[in-house]
């Protein structure tokens, strides 16, 4: 059961591991917003490849799924980047249940963007959890862990491509284990340290910018390739300029900046040539790429060519 990219290595490597892939079971596409056809289902296109069974319910703990469910008599259901939460009534439809590759350290980052909340929150380290499902979501006993180091300038996407591999094998054993009838080492999470990560939203995106320039650093790490990171700049004429900031970078030399650094987080401290700073709660914030709503992204001078941007201008 999957629907997304980061489950895609893990569906091939079970195809090639000689266990038996009854169907896939998938979500039905649906437009996204501002798309008129949905986005492409990766893990379709495998199974299609591979010529194995497509089965894409609304629900997948309605009863017409669990009729088709229950006629597959499968061992166990595989579930990864699936967009659903199964029922206990569903889970009982499979013999030994389901498995769910999730991708942070259980307990910690329980919920659908687990890989986006440990950028943000500047975590250095992440891995893989296999565990046994039950109805309460990421909750289950854990099978294996597999941890990896956070590259300190790496992004959601770069890494989430990264732990997909990372987890190939974590569910391979997984299944062994079930197979041997040794799930007795699943160790029990403790939900006194379980952290939330909870589904991006847009809003999510906005910046604080008396946080530091390191949190925004981390930020637009973090909410590639959506909801991405933006502010607004308020002109003088016309309505504020939604400013989306795709590459940026902490100051760590202010010795070149002659601007007053004890403004207001927000300030824009120097804007020309090449250059973009803006004072934060703490360090400073260089801009080095960005993009104005409603056009192409651009180096920081290019913009300034097109935009001249006042010293001491308030960002937010």
């Amino acid at each position: 059961m999957g629907t997304g990219p980061f489950a895609v290595p893990t569906f091939e490597s079970l195809i090639d591991s000689g266990h038996q892939i009854l169907a896939l079971v998938t979500r039905p596409d649906r437009p996204t917003y501002h798309r008129e056809k949905s986005p492409i289902n990766p893990m379709r296109a495998v199974a299609k490849s591979h010529s194995i069974d497509v089965f894409e319910p609304e629900s997948v703990n309605s009863l017409e799924a669990h009729s088709w469910l229950q006629f597959q008599k499968a061992d166990l259901f595989a579930v990864c980047d699936y967009g659903q939460i199964l029922s206990q009534n569903t889970l009982g439809l499979a013999r030994l249940g389901g498995i769910n590759l999730h991708a942070s350290l259980l307990p910690t980052y329980r919920g659908a963007a687990p890989i986006n909340w440990a950028i943000f929150h500047g975590e250095t380290e992440t891995g893989v959890s296999v565990i046994h499902m039950t109805q309460q979501l990421d909750a289950g006993p854990v099978l294996i862990q597999r941890r990896i180091a956070i590259d300190p300038r790496e992004t959601a996407p770069e890494l989430e491509s990264r732990l997909a591999i990372l987890g190939m094998n974590a569910v391979l054993e997984a299944i062994k284990q079930l197979r041997h009838g040794v799930s007795s080492r699943a160790v029990l999470q403790d939900s006194r340290s379980a952290t939330k990560a909870p589904r991006l939203k847009k809003e999510d995106g906005l910046i604080i910018w008396s946080r530091s320039a390191t949190a925004i650093f981390n930020q637009v790490r973090a909410f590639q390739p959506w909801p991405k990171t933006y502010t607004f700049w308020k002109r003088p004429v016309g309505e504020p300029m939604r400013l989306i900031l795709e590459r940026v970078k902490v100051v760590e030399d202010r010795a070149d900046i002659a601007a007053n650094t004890t403004s207001s987080p927000g300030t824009v401290l120097l804007a020309q040539a090449n250059d973009i700073i803006v004072a934060c709660g703490e360090q400073l914030l260089r801009i080095e790429q960005l993009q104005p709503a409603g056009k192409r992204t651009m180096l920081a001078g290019e913009f300034l060519r097109g935009h001249p941007l006042p010293t001491g201008t308030l960002l937010g």
